[in-house]
């Protein structure tokens, strides 16, 4: 693996209410993905690839789940004698015991960490993306224009750019401003809430952010627009790859949807940027004589006895026979019992649809069961 002077910090403590039942009892980077995955899998293993083996884990919201599964960062290759995966919750100090009151002040709390491992360069990353990344050119990047903070950045469609932060650049590439959500933007380069700091530049910002009292201690909102005030060398890396910020329920659904396309946008099985994961092997998946499973993933120990159609079905779960399941999403453990109806759904895990029902919103929005369900109504709320 290449070596590089940049330690990563995963910002994996949001609570994902928007998510609504399927990070009850979750960090959002915990939640399932792609039939065998969790999404903090996709910055783990871009960090892997990219030669960058120490890795700081910021967690705060129900934070069992992901300890358990990220362990020592073995699972990608993260658990090196100079390096690895280290998980970084809250914790008492001498000015008292703090919750994270922002992104910049979960960085800000962990200085110490920062400074204990003393590489010159800080990749700060979110995670809640599902997107394949090589660090290492944005890290290169970086250090031919000479920048303070480099900015991962992507082209929006322009109806969209007032959902993100805008970056407007020169020819260069340098940031002479920043828009949040803006109205009218001056620009579709959207931030992709990646950034890359010179560790000394980004540690005397969390400083002096830390003693404002009227900051929200966010990068967008404060840290990246005070670095613009000073006329720091602010510059946007323009990633061109598929990126998706699963934040939401349909956002969650479509980056599903999107591995069964018929030309996927992004590649699972990229032998050369293979996505790891911290999930336990499981027997081939069988499809019974009765069942079939069309233009769909199928996960590793899935029993397929009715019909599957443009879904994706993690490992452990059984589809009875006479069920039809079509443009869901269905968790690990669940049972789509005899004859059941599972249409444009997200069932969580451990769930069972029962014999005869049906799981479908009739306003053509994605239907959701959280995790242990015994019914096949929706939870209040995400109809």
């Amino acid at each position: 693996m290449r070596k590089s002077n940049c330690l990563a910090m995963i910002l994996a403590g949001g609570k994902g209410s928007r998510l609504g039942v399927l990070t009850k009892n979750q960090a959002k980077p915990g939640l399932l993905f792609g039939g065998k995955y969790r999404i903090i899998d996709f910055p783990l293993s871009n960090c892997r690839h990219s030669g960058i083996g120490t890795v700081g884990i910021l967690t705060q919201y129900q934070p069992l789940e992901l300890n358990w599964y990220v362990g020592n960062g073995s699972s990608w290759d993260l658990d090196s004698d100079t390096g690895g995966t280290f998980v970084l919750p809250p914790y008492q100090h001498d000015g008292g015991s703090n919750w994270y009151r922002g992104t910049a002040d979960a960085i800000y709390q962990n200085m110490n960490f920062i400074d204990l491992i003393g590489d010159d360069y800080v990749l700060i990353l979110s995670g809640d993306h599902i997107y394949s990344m090589d660090y290492a050119k944005m890290l290169a990047f970086h250090k031919k224009h000479g920048a303070n903070v480099t900015i991962g950045t992507i082209r929006v469609p322009w109806d969209e750019a007032s959902r993100f932060g805008i970056m407007v650049a020169d020819e260069n590439m340098r940031v002479n401003k920043f828009q949040e959500k803006p109205a009218k933007p001056e620009s579709n380069l959207a931030s992709m809430g990646i950034y890359i700091f010179n560790r000394d530049v980004l540690e005397s910002y969390l400083i002096e952010d830390a003693k404002d009292e009227k900051s929200e201690h966010d990068f967008g909102k404060n840290i990246i627009p005070a670095m613009l005030t000073d006329k720091l060398p602010l510059y946007a890396y323009p990633f061109e790859g598929y990126w998706k910020d699963v934040g939401t329920i349909d956002s969650l659904w479509q980056a599903n949807m999107d591995l069964i396309a018929d030309d996927p946008p992004i590649d699972l099985s990229d032998k050369n940027w293979r996505i790891y994961s911290g999930n336990k092997n499981n027997p081939p998946h069988f499809v019974g004589p009765e069942g079939s499973a069309k233009s769909s993933l199928i996960a590793e120990g899935a029993e397929i006895l009715g019909t599957v159609t443009n879904s994706v079905i993690f490992y452990d779960v059984i589809i009875e026979q006479g069920a039809k399941v079509t443009e869901s999403v269905i968790m690990p453990g669940s049972v789509v019992k005899k004859n059941a109806v599972v249409d444009k759904a997200i069932i969580g895990e451990h769930c069972t649809i029962y014999e005869g029902t049906v799981v479908h919103n009739k306003d053509g929005s994605v239907a959701v069961l959280g995790r242990n369900e015994k019914n096949a109504k929706p939870a209040k709320g995400d109809e």
